[in-house]
This record gives structure tokens, sequence and C-alpha cells, in this order.
């Protein structure tokens, strides 16, 4: 794609976006009957032919819309129209638009061009396809270009993990990824593999990682700035490739969407991209521990008592609360290891986040209000919001084990998210600035570009707003 400041005399291809308002005030210029088609409201396409030209009436709803909403109706757009829509010179017409709605325009365009699997063969990624906007200087339109194309490159990796079944993202798969990503922007690549977890004593993540047939490959990528005194973001994705529940085996009926318990890896892989191709000026070190969470004879057991990497011993009653587990050793390794100003752990985690917020929003937890507000703040402004909820100590109660330091599960039915996030305070050591984000109902769902529930890209945004405004 190419954003040009100019404007031809004659084009094949038209976008003209309208509010509401902005419709009443031009749809006078236009053929009266399409005002029985088309009035400007949110997501409404018409498109206008004649001889020369096909020009797309796109309505983006009220003029008080969000910024992000311009966003989700060129997303909308693009996936829709796909087959129609020509790699060609359009212009694009909106003269009430601000530079910073151009800009989530143009994102959505290119993030409504993700399918599974994914190839850039969509118009919008032809060469030939130029977006010709007078109303901004050639220099911000290039601003903008890199940034959509960023972050599209980001998200698109991101959906594209989650959705590989799970017989085409085995740990050794995935790790060669990363570790060419790792190499084509020149970021620190780390792994450690069973023999080594077991040296440095990483007892909870080997717990899961006992049963499985491949080797662990606890993984460390850090994202390294020249600008001096940056801040620095710890992040722990969870990264369980496929989540059968372990011996406390899942109910099989839903059993398939299981690919997707890597939904917090793939938010950090995607936020990596971003940030290296962007040359954010912050620091990540990012930790992703890699496993399935499968059943053999090697398996842990309820009841199983596991010594974690911080020394804390573990008592398992659900092999099924694997996630806990592992990020347990994420953070500890995370905090022991490295000096970070803000540590953010996001996982695909329980399925009470999913009963309580649905596909709304995610479950967020923090002990340190300012980057509470922070959060919140930018999950408002991206629509990847999350929601806060208490870390009291009474919770703590529930984890206390006979047998252990802490158990990994209360066995009550209520609250399990809240659980969870408790448990993990317990692996922070001490950390001042932390956030766990509980993002089970929001990475995966329904979308415009798949029939079963698809990767949803959540948390990219987020993350990468914040660090882009917050650093």
């Amino acid at each position: 794609m190419k954003l040009i400041n100019k404007k031809n005399k004659n084009y094949t291809q038209i976008f003209q976006l309208f509010t509401e308002e902005e419709w009443k005030k031009s749809s006078k210029k236009y053929n009266k009957n399409i005002a029985s088609f088309f009035t400007g409201k949110k997501h409404e396409v018409f498109i206008h032919t004649d001889s020369e030209s096909i020009t797309y009436l796109i309505g983006l709803g009220k003029s008080t819309l969000q910024n992000f909403e311009v966003q989700q109706v060129a997303l909308k757009f693009t996936q829709i129209q796909k087959e129609k829509l020509l790699a060609t010179p359009t212009l694009v017409v909106a003269d009430f638009l601000n530079e910073k709605q151009f800009a989530e325009f143009i994102k959505g365009l290119l993030l409504g061009t993700y399918h599974y699997p994914f190839d850039k063969k969509h118009a919008f990624w032809n060469p030939k396809f130029e977006i010709h906007f007078e109303n901004l200087s050639q220099k911000k339109l290039e601003a903008i270009r890199v940034k959509a194309e960023a972050l599209a490159n980001g998200q698109t990796a991101c959906q594209e993990w989650l959705n590989k079944p799970a017989n085409l993202k085995k740990p050794d798969v995935l790790s060669l990824y990363l570790k060419n990503l790792a190499k084509k922007y020149e970021l620190k690549y780390t792994v450690l593999n069973r023999k080594k977890c077991e040296e440095l004593g990483l007892g909870a993540y080997l717990s899961v990682n006992q049963g499985s047939a491949y080797d662990a490959a606890f993984t460390i990528i850090e994202y390294k700035t020249s600008v001096k005194n940056a801040k620095t973001f710890g992040l722990v994705g969870k990264c369980v490739l496929f989540d059968t529940g372990g011996i406390s085996l899942k109910n099989p009926d839903n059993m398939h969407y299981m690919k997707s318990d890597m939904g917090g890896a793939t938010a950090v892989i995607g936020t990596l991209i971003y940030a290296a191709e962007m040359k954010l000026p912050v620091n990540i070190v990012a930790v992703l521990p890699i496993t399935d969470n499968a059943i053999s004879e090697n398996a842990f057991l309820p009841s199983d008592v596991i010594t974690a990497y911080n020394g804390k011993t573990i008592e398992v009653l659900n092999t099924d609360a694997e996630g806990r587990m592992i990020l347990a050793d994420g953070l500890s390794y995370l905090s022991k290891n490295y000096k970070t100003d803000f540590l953010i752990d996001l996982a695909t985690l329980t399925g009470s986040s999913v009963r309580m917020f649905g596909d709304t929003c995610g479950a967020m937890f923090s002990n340190n209000e300012e980057l509470k507000n922070l959060l919140i703040k930018t999950g408002d402004i991206t629509n990847q919001r999350v929601w806060n909820l208490p870390l009291w100590e009474v919770w703590k109660d529930d984890i206390q084990s006979d047998v252990a330091d802490l158990k990994n599960i209360s066995m009550k039915p209520i609250g399990d998210c809240i659980i969870a996030a408790k448990f993990l305070e317990q692996f922070i050591e001490n950390h001042p600035q932390w956030a766990h984000l509980d993002i089970a109902g929001v990475a995966f769902g329904s979308t415009g570009y798949s029939k079963e529930k698809a990767a949803t890209g959540f948390g990219v945004q987020l993350l990468v707003d914040l660090m882009e405004n917050y650093h």
C-alpha cells in the first residue's frame, strides 16, 4: 500500500466516507434514490457506479464517534468487499477526518485483510494499490503507512499462530519461528531446554512440560532500544500450544478450541514485531514458557507437590490449572533475573473470566494504581478493554495447602480468575508495578473472517499503545 498526497483527474475506485451528519449535508449532490439505501450509519456501505468509476460510500455513524470506531468500519469494509476491491490508485474523500482518525482508517484497511492461512494476496497489499489523500502532508502520510504496516505485521502474526491447528505448531516449530524472528529483528534470543530448566529449578513450568513428547522450550526474547534511560517492560505470555487439561481431562465438546491457549504469547509476539519495526524507545524482556499440556505416563498428577523457581511449593489439585504453573515460573524468573519498570503477564487463563465478561473485555489485576489506570485508559482508546478486579488478601486463604505453601486451585466453584491472580501474585517477587491480564474471552472468539471462533488479535494494540504513549 502506498499513501500519496495528490489527486488525479480520474479514478476507477473512490472511497467516500460519511458520518450521518456529513451525509445529511452532502446527500443532495447524489441521486435521490441512494438515500433509501444509505444514511451514513456505522458499517453501511453503498456501491455507486458509473461508466468510469466505482464509488464506495462508507458510513461511520455519528460524528461523535471514537477513533477506534473508524478502524472497526475500515476493517469490516475490507473483509466484506475483498473480492470486489481493485489494486489501483484510489481516492479517499473525507475532509472531516482528523489525522488520528485517518490513521485508524488505514490500520483497519490492512487489519481487515487477515484470514487463515494468511497471505498478502488481498488487493491492499498489492504494490499497485495507492491511496490518494490531499488533506495530510506526504510526510504525515508516510508515517501513517509505516505504523499501519508494522501493526498489521504484528497483529496478523499474532492471529496466525493462534489459529494454527495443534499439529502445525509443535514446540520445535514455534521455537524455530521465534529464533528466525529474533535474527530478522536483531533481538536477543535464549531458549532453555528440559535439562537446563531442571538445573535452574523451573519446577512449576517443568511439571506441565513433563507429560509432553516435546522438549521444554522456556524462551526469553529481548528487544533493546538505543535510547538512554528508556523504560523496560517485562512481558510474560502464557504459551500452552494445546491444552488437553492433562490428567484432569477437559470436556471433549469444545476441546478443539484449546489450540488457542497461547493467546497471551501471541499478543507478546505481535508486540515484539511492532516494537522492532517501529524502533520503539523502550526495552522489552519477553518470557514465553512454551509447552503443551498433554497426557502421558509422565504427566503430572493431582496431589503432586511441585517446587517452583522461587522455592515455593505448590500442591497440584487440578492439572487443568496449568497456565498459572508456567506463568508462576515465568514471572519469578523474569523478576529475579531482569530489572523491569513494568511487569505484565497475559494469559488465556480461566473459564471464570469468560463467564464474567464474555468477549467484552479482559479481566485485569494489578498491584499498582498508576499501571492499572494506564491499562484501563489504553484499553478504552484501543477498544481492547480491561476491567479491574480485586486482589484482596481474603482470597489468599483459598490457596492455602495442608501439604505445601500453596495449592494451584481453590476447588470452590467461584471466582477462579481472582484465585489465579492471587496465586500469581505469590511469584512476582514484590515487583511494585505488576498487572495480570486474563484474556481468555477476548483473544479467541467470533470474527468477521471466520465461521467458527478464531483469533481476534487482542492484546497487540493494547500493549503497543501503552508503550508508545507511556514510555
